[in-house]
């Protein structure tokens, strides 16, 4: 039988005094039913993980005491996902897929064919839910990193203020997409070692408006074509996140 996995914050990681606070302690205790004695594994997003023994309960608190504690290394690329926000719950199909694929960062977009409206205080709900998302995914994967979930902001404004990537690639379907291995495989020869960082856009059904696509090439990011047929956008962003995890992620940081 597997262990129960538990998230900590970072903050709150202190390997002499370890707590679950709620809502992880009232998973533990109420769902799991979990009590003094249980084994548990708990980790804080940041690659730091222990073993550890339930040794107290107090009301909605869980005390803890280690039994042995490790680190892993992050993936060899950190990748961003900027993935338009599609409508209904597939954006938490695709926040959970990236974080079980590795994804450093993930930044919602508003795209002009975006059919979700979402205010400032609308994004802050959808960012807090999407966060929980991928605490849950982290903690039935096994995966000790988490990625951060930026705030939703336009494709304009994002594509303006560019941080610098080793490849910044755009999912397209204009003529002038080229294949996606190859466009790697170029990559690293130019710059004559891997690629350790990479921004992946994934456009909205329709995909992006040509303007936004035109930014975006203006900005250095190369279009790359995901085959012949026609993604959903929730496809789309999982088959990039695979093909990237295969190519550019064999091996950790040593």
């Amino acid at each position: 039988m597997s262990t129960h996995r538990f998230f900590i914050e970072p903050a709150a990681w202190n390997l002499q005094a370890l707590t679950l606070e709620e809502p992880e302690a009232h998973h533990c205790l109420h769902v799991l039913r979990l009590g003094t004695g249980s084994k548990v594994v708990v980790f804080n997003g940041k690659g730091e993980e222990a073993n550890a023994e339930i040794t107290e309960i107090e009301g909605d608190r869980v005390r803890l005491k280690v039994l042995f504690s490790g680190k892993s290394n992050p993936l060899r690329c950190r990748t961003t996902l900027a993935q338009a926000i599609p409508k209904g719950r597939n954006m938490e199909l695709i926040v959970q897929k990236a974080t079980e694929l590795g994804v450093a960062k993930i930044v919602p977009l508003i795209s002009e064919r975006t059919v979700v409206e979402i205010d400032s205080k609308e994004g802050e709900v959808k960012r807090g839910k999407w966060k929980q998302v991928v605490i849950e995914a982290a903690k039935q994967c096994g995966q000790n990193w988490i990625p951060e979930v930026s705030l939703p902001i336009s494709t304009k404004a994002f594509l303006r203020d560019l941080d610098r990537y080793d490849a910044s690639l755009i999912a397209s379907l204009q003529s002038d997409s080229r294949n996606f291995k190859l466009v790697l495989s170029d990559l690293v020869s130019q710059l004559g070692r891997p690629l350790y960082s990479v921004l992946m856009l994934i456009g909205p059904e329709g995909d992006f408006t040509p303007a936004e696509i035109s930014q975006a090439k203006s900005e250095g990011c190369i279009p790359v074509s995901l085959g012949p047929i026609v993604l959903r956008t929730e496809t789309a962003a999982i088959y990039s996140l695979s093909v990237l995890a295969y190519e550019l992620q064999a091996n950790t940081i040593s």
